[in-house]
């Protein structure tokens, strides 16, 4: 079995968020946020250890909750940068130079489950990188004009053919020296995840599918949700 490490990212500001306490480690129901991706990645047998993101205020109480739920695969916990690519960046210099795969998640986003890192894992190692993602259900619309905060005057160009878009979530997987190549070439470039700099490469990027409980928790609303689906969980 591929060896693969897995870099959890915690280090965001969150300033949608907007609590005072640091978005990992707001909990819900009884357990933190973070927790819930830390024990699906440590139960998992495809993952030989886990490097945490942080950042200067949450790191303290991010080390003190993997010592409270015995999460025993963390090798490293390391400070992000100012930019989500920054934080990858320094997760990636802490990845063993025996790593075969490296996985990467948001640490936002609990309800992982065992069969997305599998899927993710089995098809980095088939095909170099791999994302999970769900169809969109919404209706989707290009639109071109200004938006400001005072004003706002946007027209819609075109509706996008629903069918051929997909939503990216993490789990992200790649082959070590695809992702670490994909970062020395492209980390300065503006991207909102990891796979889109190995599409750069030209690299195809293969599509596992998520699920749409996979919520990224960016509002105080999302924690409501996450709450709910975690009681019909039974998580």
């Amino acid at each position: 079995m591929s060896h693969a490490s897995a870099i959890v990212l915690a280090a965001g500001a969150g300033l949608r968020f907007g609590a005072q306490v640091s978005k990992p480690l707001n909990k819900i129901n009884s357990k933190p946020v973070i927790i819930y991706c830390l024990e699906a990645l440590n139960a998992h047998p495809g993952i030989k250890n886990i490097i945490l993101v942080a950042n200067p205020a949450n790191s303290k109480g991010l080390i003190a909750k993997i010592r409270q739920y015995r999460i025993n695969k963390i090798s490293d916990v390391v400070l992000g940068g100012r930019l989500r690519q920054d934080s990858v960046m320094n997760g990636l210099k802490a990845v063993p130079a025996d790593a075969d795969l490296v996985l990467i998640h948001d640490g936002a986003r609990p309800f992982i489950t065992r069969e997305m890192i599998s899927a993710a894992l089995f098809a980095a190692a088939k095909d170099g990188a791999a994302i999970a993602a769900v169809p969109v259900k919404a209706t989707v619309k290009e639109v071109t004009g200004h938006k400001s905060q005072v004003t706002s005057l946007v027209i819609v160009k075109r509706t996008l053919e629903r069918n051929n878009l997909w939503e990216a979530q993490t789990p992200q997987a790649f082959k070590r020296e695809l992702i670490l190549e994909a970062y020395r070439r492209f980390a300065d470039t503006p991207v909102t995840d990891d796979a889109a700099l190995v599409e750069k490469l030209g690299a195809k990027v293969a599509v596992v599918r998520g699920a749409y409980f996979n919520l990224k928790i960016t509002t105080p609303e999302d924690l409501v949700i996450a709450q709910a689906i975690a009681k019909i969980q039974k998580l």
